[in-house]
């Protein structure tokens, strides 16, 4: 089967950026949230990462032009997935919620399309259980920001069909993207890294070791990370870090209990880059302040 319709359902940091390179990998793409603001605001957002792209010489405005028309919103959820050859499932790590979309998107979309989950830590295989083709359903992870970063982890559920792996693979390939193929465990194989990374960092500032941005400038400068990891949680948003986490010491262990940093912060509001505050303050444009 030969994927030319996408439907992205979610539309928030994640769903937008796989709409954005789904779109420039001239798929035809149609965006979906029950949040028409939402909606709105992902599509400005792909629009203005397109010119930030033309402006870095790493795109040219004729593909910007074909790559925006071939992105439809709706606020409709059978309107998205009707003709849908892939669903792409971009919302809460919550599996109360991925097992109630899965089952709505299985009875409304077409026999043959693939349903994929962009989960980063939960089994593709308890949220297929909620279909009626489980063997058309897949784990692809996106990173985020999901127009920038190269790799999609594919990861299998038990009754996930090799047909369906290479629908997903030569899907990502089309978006330019780089992929691996995890055997399903909880985590895969970057979040369970990143996660003790990231949360460890946290325990490390709350023990007074070092200052935040000395924590990030250590690991970018002495081990070689692009970002440091209180940035990149930042980045992730700490909710997010902090449903994975708890997701994490729930299936795997003590070694992934959330820091008291992490459970406060997201307590107080301070949930990262999108709010403002994390564990860095923002100014308008995303810069850190402090």
């Amino acid at each position: 089967m030969s994927v030319e319709r996408i439907a992205v359902v979610g539309a928030g940091v994640m769903g937008r950026g796989i709409a954005h390179v789904g779109a420039l990998g001239g798929f035809e793409v149609r965006l979906h949230d029950a949040d028409a603001g939402a909606l709105g605001g992902a599509l400005r957002g792909i629009e203005g990462e397109m010119k930030k792209a033309i402006g870095r010489g790493k795109l040219d405005e004729e593909a910007m032009r074909e790559g925006l028309g071939r992105i439809s919103a709706t606020g409709d959820l059978a309107e998205a997935v009707a003709d849908a050859d892939l669903v792409i499932e971009a919302v809460l790590e919550k599996m109360d919620l991925k097992l109630s979309l899965f089952g709505q998107v299985d009875e409304l979309c077409p026999e043959h399309a693939v349903l994929a989950t962009n989960t980063s830590t939960m089994s593709p295989t308890e949220i297929a259980a909620g279909t009626e083709r489980p063997g058309r359903c897949i784990a692809m992870h996106f990173f985020n920001p999901a127009h920038k970063m190269k790799l999609v982890e594919l990861i299998r559920g038990v009754e996930t069909t090799d047909e369906t792996v290479k629908i997903a693979r030569e899907t990502a390939e089309r978006m330019g993207k780089e992929t691996v193929e995890v055997y399903e465990f909880p985590g895969f194989v970057t979040s369970r890294i990143n996660c003790l990374v990231d949360n460890e960092a946290m325990n490390m500032l709350v023990e007074g070791v070092a200052s935040a941005s000395d924590i990030d400038k250590a690991v970018k400068l002495g081990l070689g990370y692009p970002m440091g990891p209180l940035e990149l949680a930042d980045l992730v948003g700490l909710d997010t870090r902090l449903r994975n986490l708890e997701y994490l010491h729930e299936t795997l262990g003590e070694k992934y209990r959330p820091s008291p940093l992490l459970r406060k912060r997201v307590a107080a509001g301070h949930l990262g880059k999108k709010s403002g505050r994390g564990i860095y303050e923002y100014d308008a444009d995303g810069n850190i302040l402090r």
